[in-house]
Parts: structure tokens; sequence; C-alpha cells
């Protein structure tokens, strides 16, 4: 029996719903990197990209457990002596939470241009509003 290798123009990619509300960062971000690369599916193939469309919603509505939304800090460096940047996660929450869900996400995506393109497919919003419709997306339970 020989293996099934997707190839790009075969994959049928779906549109799915994330309400984030509630929901502990660490794990939503499982399940969401794992839909984007396709690893849900039985076509799964390491070099296509076979993942889905996700979308996530209510990105202000996440939590963290323990002690962590006290000590968790986002750094940036930009190569020049002095330009390292941190963020406390309050911070980051109270000016751009989707941005605390798409870091989490993209540091699960594989590191080359193939993640790239998977990374592209993630689509976050900060309220309960998206502007996916016409895509007619399912809900996906976490």
């Amino acid at each position: 029996m020989k293996s099934f290798l997707a190839k790009k123009g075969q994959v049928d990619q779906k549109w799915w719903v994330v309400d984030a509300e509630n929901a502990i960062l660490g794990r939503l971000a499982v399940k969401v990197a794992m839909t984007l690369m396709g690893k849900t599916k039985p076509i799964y193939t390491p070099h296509v990209d076979t993942g889905d469309y996700v979308i996530v919603v209510n990105a202000d509505k996440i939590r963290l457990t323990g002690n962590k939304a006290q000590t968790k800090q986002y750094q940036s460096y930009s190569g020049y002596p002095g330009g390292q940047k941190i963020i406390p996660y309050q911070r980051m929450m109270q000016h751009r939470p989707e941005r605390v869900i798409e870091l989490a996400v993209r540091r699960m995506l594989p590191k080359n241009t193939l993640g790239e393109d998977m990374f592209k497919k993630l689509k976050v919003y900060r309220g309960p509003a998206h502007e996916h419709a016409a895509q007619k997306p399912e809900k996906m339970e976490l």
C-alpha cells in the first residue's frame, strides 16, 4: 500500500471560528496551531499546507492560570544597543489583546516559509464580531 501525499491544489480548506471567552491561552493556542497546520486531518502532509483558516473572537476575554498574569512578559529586541523592550502581560492585554494570541500561536508553528503561510490563515479579533461571515465559518469546540 502506498502512502498518500497531499498536493497544494488538492487540499480543501475550511473556516473555523473559536470563541476565546474564558479559554486558557496555551490550550487554545495548541488547538488553533494544530488546525492551522492541518494535523487534525487524515491527509496531513508535513511539506504541504493542509490546514484550515481559524477566526478567534473575544481575544480580550482570554485568561491565564496560576500567577502568570502578574509575571508573564513579552520581550523584543531590535538588534541595537539599548533596543530591548519588555512589555508586561497586563499592558499587552490593555493595548493589544489580539497580539497575545497571535504570539502564542505563531511560536507553535514551524519556523520557515510554510509556517508563515500557515500563520496568515489566523484571524484574531478583540470583540465578538468578525468580518468573515461570507466564508460561512463553523464553530470549533475547545
